[in-house]
């Protein structure tokens, strides 16, 4: 793949891209606009980058829409986004469809609304034969609650005798994690300027490339979004290995 700056040659994009959306508050603020124009704005970005993803060879593209420790958010600030989650899904489950791409939603989904879940399981019904690319929304998700759901599910079985104490390994336990079935994350994309992953992802972003950016998540375009797989193209992934000097060489 060529720089699209440049035209110069570059290793393979990633595969599978995630993005802690942040920032749509401040968008706002900067603009004398109300928080709910902000998470309106930030919703109708997802569309765009989508399309761009697929464009560029992305398989998967994760997005952080909701944390569990967002709940802790004033109430109607959390029932506006509720409510904007519940009509993206409704707007864009039979566009997905149409153009291959198949939605999946992560997280805990008990603490969502009759309503939500059902508006959820309906999406991800729809889109499932979405063969050209996978879009997953991280939604009331926490990257160590994964963690521990995962290994409880592994506890019980070993309680159960259905598995021995020493068939618990890494590997195996990467395998009760959410996204297991999908390639790895290569990029974990944060915008707005904070550096930090905020309990997304834990377990799979052990040798994820981070790109943080100062571009607040409703200004994040199609250009930020080549900066951002062009900084990737340009690293040097060893995955703790070596490098030809004999030095270790961090992920």
């Amino acid at each position: 793949m060529s720089s699209r700056g440049t035209g110069e040659e570059l290793p393979a994009g990633p595969r599978h891209i995630a993005i802690i959306m942040d920032g749509n508050g401040r968008w706002a603020a900067r603009r004398g606009l109300s928080p709910s124009a902000g998470h309106k704005a930030g919703v109708e970005r997802i569309r765009d980058l989508l399309s761009a993803c697929r464009e560029r060879g992305v398989e998967v593209l994760t997005l952080f829409a909701f944390s569990s420790e967002n709940w802790q958010r004033p109430p109607k600030e959390v029932e506006l986004l509720m409510s904007l989650f519940h009509s993206y899904l409704g707007r864009e489950a039979r566009r997905m469809r149409d153009e291959g791409v198949r939605l999946r939603v992560i997280g805990r989904r008990d603490r969502f609304s009759p309503r939500l879940q059902k508006a959820i399981a309906e999406a991800e019904a729809v889109t499932a034969g979405g063969e050209r690319g996978t879009l997953v929304i991280a939604a009331d998700y926490g990257g160590r609650w994964d963690i521990a759901r995962a290994a409880r599910q592994m506890a019980e079985e070993v309680a159960a005798g259905s598995r021995s104490p020493d068939s618990v390994t890494e590997d195996s336990l990467a395998a009760y994690m959410t996204l297991a079935d999908l390639p790895p994350v290569d990029l974990l994309v944060r915008s707005s300027g904070e550096q930090r992953i905020s309990n997304f992802i834990l377990w799979q972003a052990a040798y994820s490339e981070f790109y943080f950016t100062d571009t607040l998540w409703p200004d994040f375009g199609t250009a930020e979004l080549d900066m951002a797989i062009e900084a990737y193209q340009r690293r040097d992934r060893r995955f703790g290995g070596r490098n030809d000097g004999g030095l270790a060489v961090q992920a």
